[in-house]
């Protein structure tokens, strides 16, 4: 992912009103992320313990939305729907997002499962074990990152209301 600055980062959200923008707290550390480490850029709000937040590159833009965890959390260890690790050192939780514009405003959502500290990125590039990656470890790390680039891909585009 390629470096984002304050400004462009706030100007990214699409399903948040002029006020919620302004009001986002930037992820801790924000002045020492590893831009290249990661796929997407996922924090969760320290002084709004439901909300969360992912800005998602797309070819057009980068796409910034803001999420509501959800209040009923799945009972047993779901799989998160981007980087579907199936050895996941981390909880997943629901997390929903209006959809930009007046679909939105009209309380239209989507929901998924993400890592709830939004570690997909870490995840991805774990080196897989032999039993999965087989002999060609390298590309099995590289099909997990383009799987989760994808799933982001998808799941920004029906934030923005072009899917399904």
């Amino acid at each position: 992912m390629q470096s984002l600055t304050e400004s462009q980062i706030r100007a990214s959200f699409v399903n948040t009103t002029v006020r919620e923008r302004k009001s986002v707290a930037l992820p801790s550390g924000f002045d020492r992320i590893r831009w290249e480490d990661n796929d997407f850029l996922g924090w969760r709000d320290p002084k709004l313990p439901l909300a969360g937040y992912m800005v998602i590159p797309t070819d057009d833009r980068p796409v910034g939305i803001m999420l509501r965890l959800g209040g009923r959390q799945p009972r047993a260890r779901p799989q998160c729907s981007f980087c579907q690790d199936v050895q996941l050192p981390n909880e997943v939780a629901f997390y929903s997002a209006k959809i930009a514009g007046a679909a939105g405003r009209k309380g239209n959502t989507v929901g998924t499962l993400i890592c709830s500290g939004f570690e997909c990125s870490a995840n991805v590039r774990v080196r897989p074990s032999a039993i999965f990656a087989g002999d060609d470890p390298e590309a099995v790390r590289q099909s997990r990152i383009a799987v989760l680039r994808d799933h982001l891909g998808g799941f920004a585009q029906r934030v923005l209301g072009h899917g399904s």
